[in-house]
């Protein structure tokens, strides 16, 4: 485990438009603002498709399952990580009847709009987002330089 306490700098709205492929539009996004680690706090709006992927197996490293599909849903929430650059996010979709989702993925199309709030931290987040133990991998890390 590892925990890092630092201040948050600063909040980013981003609003996207109907037609819009909601994880370019977060890469946009961040690219427009320079932001290297940041937090996705949340997002909401619809789309009229769904993409996603979610793991499908117990072991390390573990398989994943994607799924897109056609079809009109609320966006619940948005959240996850900006990792040196990179968008790391989560989706939960919902229809009339469940609620879906999963890893984020290239082909979910905006309906009406999408809202997210993104929050920029002065923090290093390498490895965060790599499978394994993270204190193993930042001591390799570490040992390599």
């Amino acid at each position: 485990m590892k925990t890092v306490r630092k201040a948050m700098d600063e909040l980013i709205f981003v609003r996207l438009n109907p037609g819009d492929d909601l994880l370019a539009g977060i890469e946009k996004a961040v690219a427009q603002e320079g932001l290297q680690n940041a937090v996705i706090v949340q997002g909401v709006g619809s789309v009229i498709s769904h993409s996603y992927h979610v793991v499908s197996s117990s072991v390390l490293p573990p398989k994943n399952e994607f799924i897109r599909g056609e079809r009109p849903a609320d966006i619940v929430n948005i959240n996850g990580y900006v990792v040196n650059g990179r968008v790391h996010a989560h989706v939960i979709y919902s229809d009339t009847n469940i609620a879906y989702g999963g890893h984020l993925e290239p082909g979910a199309q905006v309906l009406t709009f999408a809202i997210l709030t993104l929050a920029s931290v002065d923090a290093d987040f390498a490895y965060w987002d790599t499978k394994g133990d993270i204190e193993k991998l930042l001591e390799e890390a570490k040992s390599r330089e």
